[in-house]
Formats: structure tokens, C-alpha cells, sequence
């Protein structure tokens, strides 16, 4: 599953022929509730709450402003052993305010921690506590201190690479949806070549980057921050982890907020959630085509979804031929309007230069979908997370066979993300480390506190699917969910029946007796100055 953050910031239909065994030895499977690292997860507890956190100025590495606070925490790398080797990771935190933003003279009182994560695997949240100035936020800043993180490998937190950041590949330009035998071997090339450089780069430590390990963290961190219990917030994959630390440790939990639900079946982890999201872009396409149709006066695109598919195919074709300023080809451009899959904030902006390339002017579809050399480190970084973490935590087809065939099937009727969904993933077909068997995410009754689940019906890179399979398995849990919206990652966005809903639960502890429901949010409109172009045009 691709990374997820909160609104306004920023990889399966069928598991046929599935390799248990990794393709470099066999699985490994303890039962991670009744495990050495679960006996080590408490030592490091004990001894991260004895040290808590020192917080101070942040590093200018972190970017961030001086009223924010940072610190680290002390992790064991392998939780089997917590005395072995150690490795810390990075905290970002702005106190509580402790004021009404309604009336500043009232006081808040402070109830503890919010501790989020954005999602990825390979994301930071040590952005975080940015978000308590948003007015969607400022309650919820008064009564919590809000703390983000880097998980293990993000960042400074014993950052992960599988290649040279300093020498990165040329990027490819080309995106075909129906790949020639060529193409395909020399991506099954590239993919062979990425998962031995993520081996060679991290050595025996690349096993270690776990979702079970991040969940394990997260209670580690939890005790650093003298918590007895943890208030969390996870979006995306934040989730998943969530969901493991709620099995793992349900008697620690205070209040968790789902926010976008990756399916924690174990048998859709994760090959499956990776099909599964394919198919579920495409119906997003659809919804942003048939919204740049409503606007044809303004954009010039079509007048329906079907025409204005053919105008995008068009670039496709002029861009494979001719990459617009030499490094915007077909790839680019699709990468810049999965964005879109995933927020709908961005369709104006990316219809708008889609509308301008085809009219001539390429600038727009650069300044959206050209290359930021930049934030290259970045993103390879947070590249090999994600790789490590779902390559280690589940059994993959280790047969190109299996992939070749599954995928072609869906691409038939989901084209616009399918290949490249596989491209993203595929290392895992290669993956030199031991697997584990994800744990299978289930409380029982009165084992773990209410929680809350926000789900989009139409969010593509996590399917309501998921969010109903996480209710059902999270005993308590609630789920609400935004009808007829497919943004990804709802809580503190434009919905305020959603942020209703947030506020009530993070703030009283109280949750709707039933799964509720919230009108959508409203469309993006085209700016004035693009419906006047078109007018003058």
C-alpha cells in the first residue's frame, strides 16, 4: 500500500500459487503474541520510561520551526534481543496548549499524548505537530501534546537504502499499460537488482523492519513518553501497525483512531491489498475523468469520461514519443494523476495541465510532473522502507508466473495503475530475507477499549473494504464513513461531519451507538482564473 498523510499534506483479486517460503530461506513464524520479542518489547518499555524523552531544539535537518520540540528514543533493533544492538529514533512534539480556541480564557485539561503516524510504510510523521495550528485541529491541540515519529529506517531513524541516493538511476519515462516480453524482463531485472542492493546496502539488520516491529516500537515510545496508555492515530498503512499494537497489546490502549483502513486480513497482506488497490484506482479515474467532463467549458478535455480518457491517452502517446522538457514521458505524467487518485484537491490543478499540454504550453505538466532532484534522497529512502517492510511481512508469489498472470487479467479491466502497482512491488518476488506470516489482527470482547474507524466509500488506495474488515475484527470498534468521496486520509480535512466525529471521540471518549455516515464533502471547482482563460480563449 502506497503511503498515506493527513488531508491536504502527502500497493489484490486473487492469491493463486503462493510461495510460503522466502526466496532466500525458510519462513520465519514465531507467534509474535507469546514471543521473545514481546518479552523484550516490556524490557525496552521499562527502560524507555525510566529515560523518557529528552526533548529540545530540533536539528535543521528535520526543517522544522523552533516551536517544535525533538528528541529520540531507544529501540532494540531485534526485540529477541533487547540487550543486543540499539537504535533510536526520532520525535517531534508541541505541548498542549491547554486553551479553548473558542473562548481563550477557558482552560483544556491536558489529556496526555496523540501520537500519529501517516502511513507509507516509509513515511515521517515528525511533521505532525505542524497540524495543531489548523483551525481543524486547534481543539485537539489544546488538550493533547501532538508527537510524531520516523519509524525505524525513515530519516534519521537508522535510515534504510537499497541504492545510492547520491547516483540514482535515470528515471524511466515510459509506463506502458499492456508491456511487451521486453519490458517486462527488464523490469524483473531492475527488481532482482533493487532487492539484492536493499541486502548488500542493510546487511543482517534488513530483516528487522517489520510492521510487528514498528508496532512494537510504538509501545516503546509510548513509555518514553510517560504514557500509561496510548492515544494513537494511524492513517494509511498507520493502520495496519495500529491494528497489530491493538492485538499486541490491547491492555495499553487509551484511544485509537483508524483514519483510512488498509484490510488486515492475513491473507491480503500484502499481495492481495496490492490487486485489490489496483482495481479500486481505476474506479477513482473514472471519478476524476467524469469531474474534468462536467468542466468541459473549462478545460477543453470532453464532454464525457469516455473523451476525455481518449484526450489523456493522447498525451500518453505524444509524451512517449517526445518527453515533455525531456523527462515528463508517460510514467511522470501517470504518477502525477495517481496523486489525484489519492486527493481531490489536486484535479485542477493537474486537469489544467494536462488541458495546457495538449494545447501546446508543456510548462504546467512539468511544474506538476517533472523531477525534484531535491527530494531524491528522500524518496529513495522512503522507497527501501517500504520495500523492507512489505517484502518481510508476508509470503509473495516468488514465481513471476503467478504475477504475470494475475496481473494481466486485471489490467483487462483496471489499466491505469495495474503495472505499475507490480513494478512497485515486485522485489518481493526476489526478497533475500525471511518472511514472516502476518498476525491475524483480532480482540475480543471487552479486551480492547472503542475505537474509532473513517473511512472514504470511494478511497482508492485503501478500499472500504478494508475498513469493514478492521471493524469486524476490532472488537467495539465504530465505523464512519464518508458516502460518495474517495479521498485518502479524512480525519481534520473539509468534512466537518467527519471532524464532528473525531472531536467527539478524541475529546469526550464518545463514539456514535452505530456505524454512521457523513455526506461528502464538496468537489473541488475549477479556479477563476482557468474559467476565465477559457472564456477569453
Amino acid at each position: 500500500m502506497r503511503a498515506a498523510v493527513l488531508h491536504g499534506t502527502a500497493g489484490s483479486l486473487l492469491l493463486t500459487g503462493l510461495v510460503a517460503a522466502p526466496a532466500g530461506g525458510a519462513p520465519a513464524w514465531p507467534d509474535p503474541v507469546r514471543s521473545a520479542e514481546t518479552r523484550g518489547t516490556a524490557v525496552a518499555a521499562e527502560r524507555a520510561a525510566a529515560a523518557g524523552v529528552r526533548f529540545g531544539k530540533c536539528p535543521k535537518a528535520e526543517h522544522l520551526p523552533s516551536n517544535i520540540r525533538c528528541g529520540t528514543v531507544t529501540v532494540p533493533l531485534d526485540y529477541a534481543l533487547p540487550d543486543g544492538k540499539r537504535i533510536r529514533l526520532t520525535v517531534s512534539r508541541v505541548r498542549a496548549t491547554g486553551k479553548d480556541p473558542r473562548d481563550a480564557k477557558r482552560a483544556v485539561p491536558r489529556q496526555g499524548a496523540l501520537v500519529y503516524n501517516p502511513g507509507g510504510p516509509g513515511a515521517s510523521g515528525m511533521y505532525f505537530p505542524l497540524i495543531g495550528f489548523l483551525p481543524e485541529w486547534k481543539r485537539i491541540g489544546a488538550a493533547y501534546d501532538l508527537v510524531g515519529y520516523a519509524p525505524r529506517g525513515v530519516g534519521r531513524s537508522a535510515p534504510l537504502s537499497c541504492r545510492d541516493p547520491g547516483h540514482p538511476p535515470k528515471p524511466l519515462l515510459q509506463s506502458p499499460t499492456a508491456p511487451s516480453a521486453s519490458y517486462k524482463k527488464a523490469r524483473i531485472a531492475e527488481a532482482k537488482a533493487y532487492a539484492r542492493g536493499c541486502a548488500r546496502r542493510s546487511g543482517p539488520a534488513l530483516r528487522h523492519y517489520t510492521s510487528l516491529n514498528n508496532a512494537r516500537d510504538l509501545d516503546v515510545l509510548r513509555a518514553a513518553l510517560g504514557e500509561r496508555k496510548l492515544t494513537f492515530m494511524g492513517a494509511s498503512y498507520g493502520t495496519y501497525f495500529g491494528a497489530l499494537y491493538a492485538t499486541l497489546f490491547p491492555t495499553h490502549v487509551r484511544r485509537m483512531v483508524f483514519d483510512s483502513a488498509v484490510n488486515p486480513d492475513p491473507e491480503k497482506v500484502w499481495y492481495e491489498n496490492n490487486l485489490d488497490q489496483s482495481a479500486a484506482f481505476e474506479l477513482r479515474w473514472a471519478d476524476f475523468r467524469a469531474w474534468m467532463a462536467r468542466y468541459d467549458k473549462v478545460y477543453g478535455l470532453g464532454r464525457t469520461a469516455e473523451e476525455v480518457r481518449r484526450s489523456y491517452e493522447k498525451a500518453r502517446a505524444r509524451l512517449a514519443s517526445s518527453p515533455a522538457g525531456g523527462t515528463v514521458g508517460p510514467a511522470q505524467l501517470q504518477g502525477a494523476f495517481l496523486q489525484a487518485g489519492y486527493y481531490d484537491d489536486y484535479w485542477p490543478q493537474r486537469a489544467l495541465a494536462l488541458s495546457a499540454y495538449l494545447k501546446g504550453d508543456p510548462k504546467p505538466l512539468i511544474q506538476v510532473a517533472g523531477p525534484h532532484p531535491e527530494a531524491a534522497a528522500e524518496q529513495e529512502n522512503g522507497g527501501a522502507v517500504y520495500t523492507a517492510v512489505e517484502c518481510n511481512d508476508a509470503p509473495w508469489p516468488t514465481d513471476w508466473r503467478v504475477w504475470d498472470r494475475d496481473n494481466t487479467r486485471l489490467a483487462r479491466i483496471a489499466p491505469f495503475e495495474t503495472w505499475d502497482n507490480v513494478w512497485m512491488n515486485l522485489p518481493c518476488a526476489y526478497w533475500p530475507a525471511p518472511r514472516q506470516r502476518p498476525l491475524d489482527v483480532r480482540t475480543l470482547p471487552g479486551e480492547l477499549p472503542p475505537t474509532l474507524i473513517l473511512a472514504a466509500e470511494r478511497d482508492a488506495a485503501t478500499p472500504h473494504e478494508g475498513a469493514e474488515e478492521l471493524q469486524r475484527r476490532l472488537w467495539g470498534s465504530v465505523l464512519v464513513t464518508e458516502n460518495g468521496a474517495g479521498t485518502h486520509g479524512i480525519a481534520g480535512g473539509p468534512n466537518k461531519c467527519v471532524n464532528g466525529y473525531l472531536d467527539a471521540y478524541l475529546l469526550e471518549g464518545r463514539l456514535p451507538e452505530r456505524n454512521a455516515a457523513c455526506a461528502p464533502h464538496r468537489e473541488p471547482v475549477p479556479p477563476a482564473s482557468a474559467r476565465t482563460a477559457r472564456r477569453r480563449a
